[in-house]
């Protein structure tokens, strides 16, 4: 039976666009992104995220992202599957663990990760089971 457990923290984000190109009232964008994981997760992470957005506000991004770290000290490496949309009045994120994607003493991995953005600054709460 696996433990559950909840690692909280910060993390820097660094998005480089890529490529956009416009299709009537909607905008498809392709991005680099980098962060660096502190806290009870410390490490770094890189992918490309997609994104689709309309003149009126809605919109919608996918993306894969590669982790690379030490969680609660145990090392190693995961994928994270991120599925976001919004409107001009709300927005949901879901950002889950790809199952079987995890390896080293992360190897088991599952779980759910927030993001909460605070006065510019981003923190995660990332609810796991190991």
């Amino acid at each position: 039976m696996k433990s559950a457990f909840t690692a909280k923290g910060s993390f820097t984000v660094s998005v480089k666009p890529e490529e956009q190109n416009k299709a009537n009232e909607i905008t498809f964008g392709r991005y680099t992104v980098v962060k660096k994981f502190e806290g009870d997760l410390e490490g770094a992470s890189n992918f490309n995220m997609h994104s689709a957005g309309t003149d009126n506000g809605a919109g919608a991004y996918v993306a894969i992202e590669a982790v690379t770290g030490t969680l609660h000290g145990r090392s190693g490496t995961f994928l994270l599957m991120h599925a976001g949309t919004r409107t001009p009045e709300s927005q949901q994120l879901n950002i889950t663990v790809v199952p079987g994607s995890s390896t080293g003493d992360l190897a088991g991995l599952e779980g759910q990760f927030v993001i909460n953005v605070v006065d510019k600054q981003h923190f995660y709460v990332f609810e796991y089971k190991l």
